[in-house]
């Protein structure tokens, strides 16, 4: 084992697989996985390279957060990217189900990075979710019950994870949907708040997340931002967020019960890409209020 190094094929400030039984004790402990899987990407694909672009990102944060006056200390352990199968949904699903049991068996909490949005939807078959809120991060709603012949797509997957029953769905960040989508949100009671509500009162929004009571996942897509500051994504959309209000909206997860955690759409191969710069910001917040 060599001391001092650091390897840009693990999220920083991640622990090694050995002081796992050192860390017995902690009252969380988190696992990153990549999942590189982008077969559903109808614009600009690429974002089965996101987990690594990620994790080379993450290097360029200290380990201090000013904002919270606080050293990110959390367990993070990250375990390496799962083998995907390239165009089959159904089996890389599966290996993500068999992957997050794994982890829960352990009491870890999964930090998965993508690839495309439709992986979310496999994680979320391997939690419990009938008494857990769902807050989605997103320009889009992707509330359609099937995409171009589709029923697992980026465009399809909250739909799917509605269809798993979750005690509540808050989308944050929504500028782009169809007529039906919003029609089926408004039946189904999905509160939902757009960019436009968020410049106007993000208070309002902040205090939804932190009233909520009981188990929490958040799926972050990082379209969410504008793509000022998220070029670099599978379905880009203006007017989106800025980087300030995401931090401070991913800030009212403190003291929250998360039980899962994902960010997607980093569709990047180049290093320091703005794009991946953002998305292990968020990684980084929410690591730091943990």
């Amino acid at each position: 084992m060599l001391f001092y190094t650091e390897s840009p094929l693990q999220f920083a400030f991640s622990k090694l697989w050995d002081d796992y039984e050192a860390d017995l004790n902690d009252t969380k402990k988190f696992g990153f996985i990549g999942v590189p899987f982008d077969s559903t990407s109808t614009y600009k694909p690429g974002s089965r390279f996101g987990p690594r672009a990620i994790r080379e990102a993450s290097y360029n944060f200290e380990r201090y957060n000013l904002v919270l006056d606080k050293n990110l200390d959390v367990s993070l352990f990250d375990f390496g990217d799962i083998e995907v199968v390239q165009g089959n949904f159904e089996k890389t699903s599966s290996i993500i189900q068999f992957t997050i049991t794994e982890l829960l068996d352990k009491s870890i909490i999964p930090v998965a990075v993508g690839g495309e949005h439709t992986i979310s939807a496999g994680i979320l078959e391997a939690l419990d979710v009938e008494n857990t809120t769902i807050i989605h991060f997103d320009a889009h709603m992707d509330l359609r019950d099937e995409y171009m012949g589709e029923k697992y797509s980026h465009a399809t997957v909250m739909r799917r994870i509605f269809d798993l029953n979750p005690k509540d769905m808050i989308q944050i960040g929504i500028r782009s949907c169809s007529e039906d989508e919003i029609s089926f949100a408004k039946e189904n009671k999905i509160t939902y708040f757009t960019p436009h509500e968020i410049n106007k009162n993000i208070e309002l929004v902040k205090n939804t997340i932190v009233d909520i009571e009981g188990p929490i996942y958040v799926t972050v897509d990082i379209d969410v931002l504008d793509p000022a500051y998220a070029p670099g994504v599978g379905t880009p959309s203006p007017c989106g967020l800025n980087p300030f209000q995401l931090e401070s909206l991913i800030h009212c997860l403190k003291d929250k019960d998360v039980i899962g955690f994902d960010l997607v759409e980093v569709s990047s191969i180049e290093i320091g890409d703005i794009t991946s710069i953002n998305g292990a910001k968020v990684i980084y917040d929410f690591l730091a209020v943990q």
